[in-house]
Formats: structure tokens, C-alpha cells, sequence
């Protein structure tokens, strides 16, 4: 681990090689959906759906992702799931027809919810096992590691159309990320922490604490992830802004969120998760909506930068919140997440090209707003010390 001994820091930067991965594999696949789209002679409703593959495979991946939970632990879980997403980089590029690509991108989504909850476990192990706030820091760098898979696709695109060599360097990348994580990584115990409920099934029904976490993140991350989708099109078609204006909607959303990620470790610390996902995510709602109400192209940029502000700590705390209550809520409540981040830009689609894309950005500003609500009903962590993690950290 490059000598690193401060155990908290060892650990620390391991899983953020882990949460790293995940939005460098994300972010290598989706920046060649034009080429892949070529290349299998796909209309626009084909690569909806195609996209939808991966949505659908982190919502029905639960019962497994439990199951590999108990079973394998947190790292081992991890450490398999990263190496099959590198593999899965050449499946997708060597696929030969649609049902075939279908089928890889359901497998994808399966391994992106099993390394989502495996790799948060670790991060609220971590929090637990040095009573130190880390969990916002960390998503921060999912959000670098699809900064950094977009300046990689760029510069391989100018200098060669193959995707299969573009993949190529992104999975010596992810390698490289996956064997720099691994040393470092939390050794699960047997968890002491809280109980999960007995059921007299085998599968026992979540709690109303874990219903609201799912609503909580659901709605969270459609917000996070329509945003990033529709954001652009918004200070083009509506808001009229130029050509050259109209990208600085995702820089300005994805910028604020980094940067507040940095930072929202020391707001936990100061304020409280609580305080911290109502105050942010009404500031994302409300701004949101003031800017939509004023037109224009700069009160649209400074409702965006509320929304990356606001929005930000959201995720890291229902993760952590989450974990508190056990693996097995921790895993549903990462399934709605993935759902949420995937599902809500064609939702966002549908409001648009019903009623607006005014309305649409308006239902953005509105999940939000449900977001704030939901926190209310949550039983959140000590501002001081981080919530024990069932899901991989004794007592």
C-alpha cells in the first residue's frame, strides 16, 4: 500500500480504489455507447432498453448479493465483483449481436449491485472501527473515477475507433485499482453489532426504518442521476443558452457535488447526518425549483450548483445509516439506489416528453424535496460516533 501505516488511512484509500473502479467501469462503457450503437445496428429504443439491462440486473440482484454477503464477506465479495467488471469490458466489446450485448449488461448490473453494498459495507466498517467520519470522501471519488474514465475515452477516441483497445487500457486500469484495493481492505468478523430480524421465512421483510432508507436513497439518487442526464438539454432547448454554455450544466453539478463530497465529512462531523440530508436535499429542491421558475441560463447554473451542494451528502449518510441496521437492509437499500441512478433519467424522459422538459426538471426538484421528507422518519448515527456496521464491523 505504498507504505502507508496510519491503518485508517491504509484502509481508507483502498476502498476509495474500490468505489474508484466502480465509477471508472461505469463511466468506460457509457462513454462508447455511440460506437457500440454502430456496431450492432441498434435503433434508439434498442439502446434504452440496453440500458435498462443494467438497471433491471442491479434490482433483481438482491436475494444473491445477501446471499454472497453472508457467504463471502464484504472484501472477498468486492475484490470478485471488481475483477468481473474488468472482464466484462471485453464481453461487451466482443459481443456479437443485441441479445448477446442484453445479456452482458444484465450480468453488469448484477456485479454492480454486489461491489455497491460490498464496497459501502466497507466504508461504514471503516467509520466504525475508528470512530471517523470517511463515507462522503470515498463517493467523492466514484465521482473522480468517471471524471477520469471520460478523459480516457476522450483521448483514446482520437486516436482509435476500436473499442475493444479502448477497453483494453481501462481494465489495466481497473487491474491496477482492484490489486492496489485489495491489500488494504477491512478482514470482516463475525458481526456483533444489531441483530437482524428472525423471520419465520427465509426471507424476512424490511423494516419501516429500512422502507424509508429506500425511499430516501430512490428518490436521492433519481435526482443525482437525472441531473447528469438532462441538465445540458435543459440550458439548450429552455433555457436557450448557447452551444458552447450548454455542457457547463453537467460541470457545474458534477464539480459542486466533488467538492462538497470533500468536505461533507467534516459537516457530518459538525452537525449530524440528519440535519445534514434535510438541509441539503431541501436546498437542492428548493433551488432547483426557484431557478426553473426564473428562466434563463444563469439562474438555471445556480440551481444546478444547488442541487450538486444539496444532494451531495445524501447517498454517504443512508449508506452508512443503512449499514447500521444490518447487511441485509444495507443490500436492499443499494438496490433502490442503483435503481433510482439508472431509472430516473428515462422517468425524467417520460415527464418531458409528456408535459415539458420544464416539468420534467421540475419532478427532479420535487424527488428531492421527497428526500428531506423521508430523512425525518430515519434513525440516523451519532454526529460524534459513526453507526457500528452489521454488515462487516463488530461492536
Amino acid at each position: 500500500m505504498f507504505r502507508v501505516h496510519d491503518p485508517f488511512l491504509r484502509a481508507q484509500l483502498a476502498i476509495a480504489a474500490l468505489f474508484c473502479s466502480l465509477g471508472f467501469q461505469y463511466a468506460t462503457w457509457a462513454a462508447r455507447i455511440p460506437a457500440l450503437k454502430a456496431h450492432l445496428g441498434l435503433t434508439a429504443a434498442e439502446v434504452g432498453v440496453l440500458l435498462m439491462a443494467t438497471g433491471v440486473g442491479a434490482a433483481v440482484s438482491f436475494p444473491l448479493v445477501t446471499l454472497l454477503m453472508s457467504r463471502l464477506g464484504a472484501k472477498r465479495l468486492a475484490l470478485l465483483s471488481a475483477l468481473g467488471l474488468t472482464l466484462l469490458l471485453f464481453a461487451l466489446a466482443a459481443a456479437p449481436d443485441y441479445p448477446t450485448a442484453l445479456a452482458v449488461m444484465g450480468v453488469d448490473g448484477v456485479l454492480v449491485g454486489c461491489l455497491n453494498v460490498a464496497m459501502n459495507a466497507q466504508g461504514a466498517a471503516l467509520e466504525a472501527r475508528h470512530r471517523r467520519h470517511a463515507m462522503a470522501r470515498l463517493h467523492a471519488t466514484f465521482s473522480a473515477g468517471s471524471l477520469a474514465a471520460a478523459v480516457l475515452a476522450s483521448g483514446m477516441t482520437a486516436v482509435t475507433s476500436a473499442v475493444a483497445a479502448h477497453f483494453a487500457v481501462a481494465a489495466a486500469v481497473l487491474l491496477l485499482l482492484v490489486g492496489y484495493a485489495g491489500p488494504g481492505l477491512l478482514t470482516e468478523e463475525r458481526p456483533a453489532a444489531r441483530k437482524e430480524p428472525k423471520s419465520r421465512g427465509r426471507w424476512a421483510l424490511p423494516s419501516r426504518m429500512t422502507l424509508w432508507m429506500c425511499c430516501a436513497m430512490a428518490f436521492g439518487t433519481v435526482t443525482e442521476g437525472a441531473m447528469n442526464d438532462w441538465s445540458a438539454l435543459y440550458l439548450k432547448d429552455v433555457a436557450k443558452a448557447s452551444a458552447e454554455l450548454a455542457p457547463m450544466g453537467i460541470a457545474v453539478v458534477s464539480g459542486v457535488m466533488v467538492l462538497a463530497r470533500l468536505f461533507a465529512d467534516g459537516w457530518r462531523g459538525r452537525w449530524g447526518d440528519g440535519p445534514l440530508v434535510r438541509a441539503g436535499s431541501a436546498l437542492a429542491g428548493v433551488g432547483l425549483a426557484l431557478a426553473l421558475l426564473s428562466g434563463g441560463a444563469v439562474p438555471a447554473l445556480i440551481g444546478f450548483a444547488c442541487v450538486g451542494l444539496g444532494i451531495a451528502a445524501v447517498t454517504p449518510c443512508v449508506y452508512v445509516a443503512a449499514a447500521g441496521q444490518g447487511a441485509r437492509a444495507l443490500t436492499l437499500v443499494a438496490a433502490m439506489g442503483t435503481l433510482g441512478l439508472l431509472a430516473g433519467p428515462p422517468f425524467i424522459g417520460f415527464v418531458a416528453n409528456a408535459v415539458g422538459l420544464a416539468w420534467g426538471m421540475g419532478a427532479v426538484a420535487a424527488s428531492a424535496v421527497v428526500v428531506a421528507l423521508c430523512s425525518t422518519r430515519i434513525r440516523w448515527p451519532s454526529r460524534t460516533t459513526p453507526a457500528a456496521a452489521s454488515a462487516g464491523e463488530p461492536a
